[in-house]
């Protein structure tokens, strides 16, 4: 038996007891938000200076290893491993599979930072001497794609495909934990795995919570834009319980059906507003900047990727990098098991593929149209995006589409960028929340209804009180210093995936033998002395009569 669910009560079919230590402290942090709302932002602030030192490496070195380790699984000796039975085929076709790893990774968040990101380093990064100008136009982009791209993934892949191989071929809970039987055997089941899922669920937790926090931001600003709603915590407080009623609605109806549904529209939006930005914006100037600085990053991943800032002074690291990685971390438990649910049937090979390569490269052109057009305003245009951008971050999208100066077609897009905001913040909550049931359940993958409506009101209240207690920087801090005790659960699941691999040494696959050799020395009869098979068949073959 993997795990102790409850079969009746209030805790029928999940844990009791990590469901009851996860609750209380849940429990703990909404009240000190919002009896001590001010001394809680402070020791949330101040731990994450106190810690910042430290993870300005620590996090670089441990996301740099995870991206060789996916590239490695991906072109490697275990790359025909099928994520299920050697003859399993995928449960999802290939456009729907992508579409939902994309909508519950990244969508809310590149929306938030496509403009943003770029326009803020166009005006401060380590990496140029010249703010404003067309070389830090360059490296804005370039150090976007770098925070976006292939370290991002890997972490959400690496979660992912390790859920999946777990679940999937070694028949274990879609849990954590489980990650951790190779090494510690049935205490993975038992009170060391229910800490390593509670560590999970916690970083889950406030990973969906910022994730919401920045959406509903930026949704209640294109609402201004649009509707001339005025911007108050009133109305994102309002917003948040909106969404998430739609998300346990569509949450309740299944994944094959809600998630999936929701996930091929936000698609198809996104590719909407790309076309239309292609098209009305500087479509020459678009293509070749995007281009340009993808080149320049791929040109300098190795560098970036160890890149520490350890001689230059300021926060650069800290705010960006450091935030960034941690953020991805704390999202990766509930990004990674939703990967994991969509991806049963596939090889590794595949998974690389899939979700370290095509999103990559779906980030790379989204903040190009996005960013582009931004730093073109700023660089040719009448700028006014980075006033906007330092007056308030939430308008970094809203004012670039009012500068293409197109008339309604602007106005619409803002109102498509507005539901899309709204839209992937429902497929994020939805994938947030199933996962944390899931983990609570012992890996379940359908877990109790009632659960799933319990959490989302949880994470409803926690967005509210954190926006509360000190809106857009006190996420960034609560978010990095949550994803702190993962980052060691992430290390021991490596580890782990290491000893459980090593057992797929001849996996199925062209032209790939599926079992181990057979000893290819022997012990020659007619001599005594130890000698090659191949040696010695050829040798009773040359001698006829031979026994």
């Amino acid at each position: 038996m993997f795990t102790v669910r409850a079969v009746r009560g209030l805790f029928k079919g999940v844990n009791p007891r990590t469901t009851i230590i996860t609750s209380i402290l849940m429990l703990a942090i909404m009240l000190l938000g919002t009896l001590w709302a001010g001394p809680t932002a402070h020791a949330i602030s101040t731990f994450r200076s106190i810690m910042n030192p430290f993870l300005e490496w620590y996090y670089v070195l441990l996301v740099a290893f995870m991206l060789l380790f996916m590239i490695w699984l991906g072109v490697g000796r275990y790359k025909n491993v099928r994520l299920g039975d050697d003859r399993e085929v995928p449960e999802f076709r290939f456009f729907s599979w992508i579409t939902m790893l994309f909508a519950a990774g990244t969508g809310v968040g590149i929306l938030f930072w496509a403009v943003a990101q770029p326009i803020m380093q166009f005006q401060d990064n380590p990496f140029t001497d010249d703010p404003g100008s067309a070389q830090a136009a360059t490296a804005a982009m370039q150090l976007s794609f770098f925070h976006w791209g292939l370290h991002a993934w890997s972490i959400f892949s690496f979660v992912a495909l390790v859920l999946a191989y777990f679940a999937f071929r070694k028949g274990q809970p879609l849990t954590i934990s489980s990650a951790l039987h190779p090494m510690i055997g049935k205490h993975a089941y038992g009170r060391v795995g229910e800490l390593v899922d509670i560590l999970a669920v916690v970083a889950t937790i406030f990973g969906i919570a910022t994730t919401l926090g920045l959406g509903v931001q930026q949704m209640n600003t294109g609402l201004g834009e649009v509707f001339g709603l005025e911007s108050s915590v009133r109305l994102q407080l309002f917003i948040i319980a909106v969404l998430m009623v739609i998300s346990t609605v569509t949450l309740v109806s299944g994944v094959e059906r809600g998630m999936r549904l929701i996930s091929e529209a936000n698609f198809w939006l996104s590719l909407t507003v790309a076309a239309a930005i292609l098209f009305f914006g500087p479509t020459q100037y678009l293509i070749a900047s995007t281009l340009e600085a993808f080149g320049v990053y791929l040109q300098n991943l190795l560098s970036l990727a160890f890149y520490t800032h350890a001689n230059q002074d300021g926060n650069w690291q800290s705010d960006w990098t450091v935030f960034f990685w941690g953020w991805t971390m704390a999202w990766s438990p509930f990004v990674g098991m939703f990967i994991a649910r969509i991806s049963r049937g596939r090889t590794l090979r595949e998974f690389v593929l899939g979700v370290l390569v095509v999103p990559t490269l779906i980030s790379t052109v989204w903040i190009g149209l996005l960013g582009g057009s931004a730093l073109y305003q700023e660089l040719f245009g009448n700028g006014g995006i980075v006033e906007a951008v330092n007056e308030d971050v939430t308008m970094a999208l809203f004012a670039t589409l009012e500068g293409m100066d197109i008339g309604i077609i602007g106005v619409i897009l803002s109102a498509v960028m507005t539901l899309l905001i709204g839209t992937y913040l429902i497929t994020s909550a939805n994938a947030g929340t199933l996962v944390v049931t899931t983990i609570l359940a012992g890996g379940d993958a359908n877990p109790p209804k009632q659960h799933r409506i319990l959490w989302g009101v949880v994470l409803t209240l926690l967005t509210g009180v954190l926006l509360l207690a000190g809106g857009l920087e006190l996420l960034q801090s609560a978010v990095v210093a949550a994803a702190l005790p993962f980052s060691v659960v992430l290390m021991l699941m490596l580890v782990g995936t290491m000893r459980a691999l090593h057992e797929e040494r001849f996996a199925e696959g062209p032209g790939v033998r599926r079992e181990a050799p057979h000893e290819p020395w022997v012990v020659d009869q007619d001599t005594g002395k130890r000698a090659l098979a191949y040696d010695v068949e050829r040798g009773r073959e040359a001698a006829p009569g031979k026994d």
